[in-house]
């Protein structure tokens, strides 16, 4: 594994924990809360940002304006059986959530989650550090690297690693404001 190869790697892994953040309730709407909502949609899982226009009129309402109208009671009950823990209002038209204020029990629990979301990214990226050291190892073992070039190697992705967990827990901390800000 080249240096470049697990920056790639290292640095997709940032951007799936940011996503994982973007998941999680601050108290604001915000229209990713639904990205992993998936809709039963003529028998095939479906993400409902693919069937309706999400937006949020103002801070504390998500509207869900479906493209197909008969989709409309299918998009309610996969919100509804879904983890967001909102309860979805149907008008005939479009499926409003409201947001209800965070109690400071759930933002201690959000808080909490972000952390494992975190803890996640960083035993990803210390992975793929792993996987290459095994990778330089072995140029080194068979002779196609000189010792200090793996060395060399060795050093430059422990800055990597170092670098993309430091990103993760500037994401943590920003997400934990968020979360903790009333």
């Amino acid at each position: 594994m080249k240096l470049a190869e697990a920056e790639s790697k290292m640095q997709h892994t940032v951007e799936a924990t940011q996503r994982a953040f973007n998941t999680i309730r601050t108290g604001r709407a915000n229209a990713s809360l639904l990205d992993k909502v998936l809709v039963d949609y003529y028998g095939s899982p479906t993400p409902l940002k693919s069937l309706a226009n999400i937006s949020t009129p103002d801070a504390t309402t998500i509207q869900i304006q479906p493209y197909d109208k008969t989709s409309l009671n299918i998009i309610e009950k996969a919100i509804s059986l879904s983890d967001v823990g909102l309860t979805p209002s149907n008008d005939g038209s479009a499926i409003r959530l409201n947001i209800p204020p965070l109690t400071s029990d759930r933002r201690k629990e959000l808080v909490k989650l972000a952390a494992k979301y975190a803890e996640e990214g960083r035993v990803a990226i210390r992975n793929i550090r792993r996987d290459a050291v095994d990778s330089i190892r072995k140029l080194e073992k068979n002779a196609e690297v000189s010792e200090d070039e793996a060395k060399d190697q060795q050093d430059k992705l422990q800055k990597l690693t170092n670098k993309y967990t430091a990103r993760i827990d500037e994401l943590l901390t920003e997400k934990e404001k968020d979360i903790t800000t009333v």
